[in-house]
C-alpha cells in the first residue's frame, strides 16, 4: 500500500505540474445576470446551525452576496425565485481536492513560464455544477493562488478556496529532512501567504514534530499524513496542533490487525490529542473500483466533464490498475471494511469528522465525488445531518470560517444550495440541485446543465489527439 501511496504522491505532483494543453479555450459562462436583492421566497431552510431545526415555508433574503435576513417582507426591488417544495442547505465544502494549475514539462530557463495551460473555468464548473462552494487545496502550489485571485476577481465562477503547503521528506516543492528545516520551511510558507500546512508520509519523526509546533508558533494549522516512520509507535504522532488528519487510510498504514479493537485504539488517540479526522472514504472504494477493472474510470457518468488528457491519464496509466492482482484488490477491499470500521469508531469517540475526498486523483472527479462521499459517510453510520454537518457546518469550524459559511444564518455569504427534495431524509437528495447561490449569485440548474453539455462536446471533440495523449505529453 505504501508504493500505491507514493504512486499517488507522483501523480498529485505531476498533475499540478501540467494543467492542461494550450489548444483547449473556454469563455466565462454564460452566466444569468446578477442581481444586487435576491428572495428566495416559501423555500424550507435546513440551516445546519447545531441543534437547529428545519424552517419551513420561509423566505431567505439575499442582498449583494450576503443573507440579509430569514423571513420578514420582502424589498420591491427584489428579484423573485420561488422556492416552493425545495430544500435550502448551506454551500458544500469538499476538504480535500487537487485542482489542476497551469505549468511546464521538462527543463526550464529564465523566461519559459508555462507550457501547458487549461480553463480555470472548465474545472470549477464541476464543483459550481454539485453545489460545492468551497475547496480545500491540499497539494497549494503558487499557480493555486492565481488561480483563486480569477475567482475572486469575478472573472470565473468558482468555489471559494482554502490553500495548503504541502512538506515532505523527499520528492516535493518543500523538503525537509531536519527539524530545522522542517522550521524553516514552515516560515517559507506562511511568508507566502498560506494559512495551512500538510505535512506528508516520508517526513521523519523529529521533522514532523517541529513542522507541526512550528506551524503552531506561525498560527498555521496542520492538516496531513501520518508518516510512515511512527509505524509501531503510532501514539507518538498524535501531538499538540496535529489537528486534522486526512484520510482514514492513514490509520490503517499504522494498523498491524484490521479489527474493531485496533478502530477504537486509533479514535482514542485522536480524540485524546484533538484531532480531526477526514474518512475520505470514497477514495479508497474508488481505488479498489478501479484495482478490479478500469471500467470502473469508463463507465463514470461523470468522466465526459473531465478534461481529456486527465481522461487519457486515468485510462492508460492507471496506477491502481497497473499491477493489479487478486491479492491486491482482497486487500483493498480489507481496507474498505476497516475504514467503515474507523468511522464507526470515530463517531462512537465523539471524534469530530469532515468530508473530504482526494478529487482530481484517478476516478475522482471534482464536484460530483462530494456527493459519493456524503452517501458513503451515511452507509457507514452517519446520520444525514451528521453527514451534511461534515460538509458544512464542521469544514467551516476547521477552516476557522464558520463566521462567514457553513450555515445559513443571518450576515453570513450566499453560499448555498436549492434542492429539489429534503437531504434529511436520503442523503442522495444533496445531488437533485435546483440551482446554485455562488457568492450572492444565482445559477440555475437550466444553466449548468448546459454549460456541462457544452463541456463535453469540447472534450469529446478533443479525446485522442496527440496534445491530449498522456503518453506522449510525458515523453516530451
Amino acid at each position: 500500500m505504501e508504493n500505491v501511496r507514493w504512486i499517488v504522491a507522483i501523480f498529485i505532483t505531476f498533475t499540478s505540474i501540467i494543467g492542461c494543453s494550450t489548444s483547449i479555450n473556454h469563455s466565462r459562462m454564460n452566466l444569468p445576470p446578477e442581481f444586487k436583492t435576491i428572495a428566495l421566497v416559501n423555500v424550507n431552510v435546513i440551516p445546519m446551525t447545531e441543534n437547529s431545526d428545519v424552517i419551513e415555508d420561509t423566505t431567505v433574503l439575499i442582498v449583494d452576496n450576503k443573507i440579509s435576513a430569514i423571513g420578514g417582507g420582502i424589498p420591491t426591488d427584489a428579484e423573485i425565485i420561488d422556492g416552493q417544495g425545495k430544500w435550502l442547505i448551506p454551500g458544500l465544502i469538499d476538504m480535500h481536492v487537487h485542482n489542476l494549475v497551469d505549468g511546464n514539462i521538462g527543463d526550464s530557463y529564465p523566461t519559459k513560464g508555462a507550457s501547458y495551460f487549461f480553463d480555470n473555468q472548465d474545472i470549477m464548473l464541476l464543483y459550481v455544477a454539485n453545489g460545492v462552494t468551497t475547496a480545500f487545496e491540499l497539494t497549494g502550489r503558487v499557480e493555486h493562488f492565481g488561480q483563486r485571485n480569477e475567482i475572486i476577481q469575478g472573472d470565473v465562477i468558482g468555489p471559494r478556496i482554502a490553500l495548503a503547503a504541502l512538506i515532505d521528506g523527499d520528492n516535493a516543492n518543500r523538503v525537509a529532512t531536519t527539524p530545522s528545516e522542517g522550521r524553516q520551511a514552515v516560515r517559507i510558507a506562511k511568508g507566502d501567504g498560506y494559512e495551512f500546512i500538510k505535512v506528508y508520509s516520508r517526513l521523519n519523526i523529529e521533522t514532523f514534530k517541529a513542522i507541526v509546533d512550528e506551524a503552531d508558533k506561525q498560527g498555521l494549522k496542520v492538516v496531513g499524513h501520518i508518516p510512515t516512520s511512527f509505524k509501531g509507535k503510532t501514539s507518538e504522532a498524535f501531538v499538540p496542533h496535529f489537528s486534522l488528519v486526512a484520510h482514514a487510510e492513514e490509520f490503517s498504514k499504522q494498523a498491524n490487525y484490521y479489527t474493531e479493537e485496533a478502530a477504537q485504539k486509533f479514535a482514542e488517540l485522536a480524540k485524546k490529542n484533538n484531532s480531526w479526522v477526514m474518512p475520505n472514504l470514497s477514495n479508497l472504494v474508488r481505488i479498489a473500483a478501479q484495482g478490479r477493472s478500469l471500467d470502473a474510470v469508463r463507465d463514470l457518468p461523470s468522466l465526459k466533464y473531465v478534461h481529456p488528457l486527465m481522461q487519457d491519464k486515468w485510462l492508460t496509466a492507471n496506477q491502481y490498475y497497473e499491477g493489479t492482482s487478486t491479492e491486491r484488490v482482497a486487500y483493498f477491499d480489507t481496507l474498505v471494511d476497516f475504514h467503515i470500521q474507523l468511522v464507526k469508531a470515530f463517531k462512537e469517540e465523539g471524534v469530530p469528522m469532515v468530508a473530504g475526498t482526494d478529487a482530481g486523483t484517478s476516478g475522482i472527479v471534482w464536484g460530483f465525488s462530494l456527493h459519493d462521499e456524503l452517501a458513503l459517510l451515511v452507509d457507514a453510520g452517519l446520520t444525514t445531518e451528521e453527514a451534511l454537518a461534515s460538509a458544512t457546518r464542521l469544514a467551516a469550524t476547521w477552516l476557522e470560517v464558520d463566521d462567514k459559511l457553513g450555515t445559513i444564518e443571518t450576515g453570513k455569504f450566499a453560499d448555498l444550495v436549492l434542492l429539489d427534495a429534503n437531504p434529511l431524509e436520503i442523503i442522495d437528495n444533496t445531488r437533485k440541485i435546483a440551482g446554485v447561490f455562488v457568492n450572492g449569485r444565482w445559477i440555475h440548474a437550466e444553466y449548468i446543465e448546459a454549460e456541462l453539455a457544452e463541456l463535453a462536446k469540447k472534450n469529446s471533440a478533443n479525446l485522442g489527439k496527440d496534445e491530449f495523449s498522456w503518453s506522449r505529453v510525458t515523453g516530451r
